[in-house]
């Protein structure tokens, strides 16, 4: 396969022309050949414009020899982004910092972002979630708090996620004030005057479940034609969290929300533009932009389809740092490819839960020395 290298990366009319096909309308094989070549070019770019990088490539993974896979391609412990500010980028084009939520104690991951990476994000996020929600905008319900976006220099993980939800919509309810108390009044008035109607809810999993499908309400609120997005897990509150099964019914039983209205993504502050959207049948669905490989814990080997084990996600859109190939402390289980029942072509995926940390330990404290 030619071997491509173009150190002005934006430059490269491939990648626009790329960006612009129709998500999940490739098939995994026609797929590979364009996604190959394109990371291929961004691993390059990260090997001349990261010292950092291009130094832990070298010594970990031996990047004399040329990368003839998309198995081959190095790949960095998701953990390293809270030990190490990586970057390819000169301080001067340094636009937004994104941190991760974490949890209670934890030390968030930082990820920088220039101007360009920021509108990749934006634009590439579009094009996801318009598959499901459609080209207009929506009324909206933020289950959330607006004080998470009152520094637009360096969001969370929380934040960034509202902020490029938030285009989808238009006459933007916050559910929960500055001190998370839930906004009654205001729900209720929107309730009335959009009840029943096309609308569109985003919040974090927890947030969702902690602050509309278990809160108690004394009005009614017909949602039945809403679409619901949601995303992030149960981070402190893993004593509440139940099965996607048990999260739809419950919405169900509670709004009328239908369960094919639902939409559950994957995706994390370390890799921007990376959104895998639950696609009919219930599993994480790999974009265009995106590809995952499952590896074993113990020495790192691709499994084959139907084998459990960490998590590799793959993006041809972070430019600004080396976030193109990480892995992940998730477990996960390729499921299948090209034949999801609602058509999308693509591999699919579920997650199973998160790794021991002592099964990574060894891949991640090497990168800390």
């Amino acid at each position: 396969m030619e071997k491509l290298i173009i150190k002005n990366y934006k430059e490269d009319m491939r990648f626009k022309d790329y960006i612009e096909l129709e998500q999940y309308s490739l098939a995994s094989k026609e797929k590979e050949k364009y996604f190959f070549n394109l990371l291929n070019n961004l691993n390059e770019y990260h090997l001349i414009n990261s010292n950092e990088y291009k130094k832990i490539s070298k010594i970990y993974f031996h990047l004399n020899k040329n990368i003839s896979l998309i198995n081959d391609f190095p790949f960095l412990p998701v953990s390293v982004f809270k030990s190490k500010l990586l970057t390819s980028i000169s301080q001067e084009h340094i636009y937004k910092i994104l941190k991760s939520s974490g949890t209670t104690g934890s030390i968030p991951s930082q990820i920088v972002l220039d101007k360009e990476t920021a509108s990749l994000q934006t634009l590439t996020l579009s094009k996801i979630i318009s598959h499901v929600v459609g080209k207009e905008r929506l009324p909206m319900i933020i289950v959330d708090s607006k004080s998470v976006l009152k520094d637009r220099k360096s969001f969370t993980a929380r934040g960034a996620g509202i902020l490029g939800l938030s285009i989808f919509g238009k006459k933007h309810l916050y559910t929960l004030d500055d001190n998370f108390g839930l906004l009654k009044e205001e729900l209720r008035e929107f309730s009335k005057k959009y009840n029943g109607e096309k609308i569109l809810i985003f919040g974090f999993t927890f947030m969702v479940w902690q602050y509309l499908a278990t809160t108690d309400l004394d009005f009614k609120i017909d949602l039945s034609n809403a679409i619901l997005i949601h995303s992030g897990g149960w981070k402190k509150l893993q004593s509440m969290a139940v099965d996607n099964r048990t999260f739809k019914k419950t919405l169900y039983e509670r709004f009328k929300i239908q369960s094919k209205n639902i939409y559950n993504f994957y995706g994390m502050v370390e890799q921007v533009g990376s959104v895998f959207l639950e696609n009919s049948d219930g599993y994480l669905h790999c974009p265009n932009f995106s590809e995952v490989i499952i590896r074993d814990p113990k020495d790192f080997s691709v499994l084959p389809h139907g084998k459990e084990g960490l998590i590799q996600v793959l993006s041809i859109l972070p430019k600004s740092y080396p976030g193109h190939s990480l892995l992940t402390e998730d477990i996960g289980v390729i499921i299948g490819e090209d034949d999801a029942s609602n058509g999308w072509k693509g591999k699919y995926f579920k997650i199973l839960g998160r790794t021991k940390k002592a099964e990574i330990r060894g891949c991640s404290d090497t990168f800390k020395k």
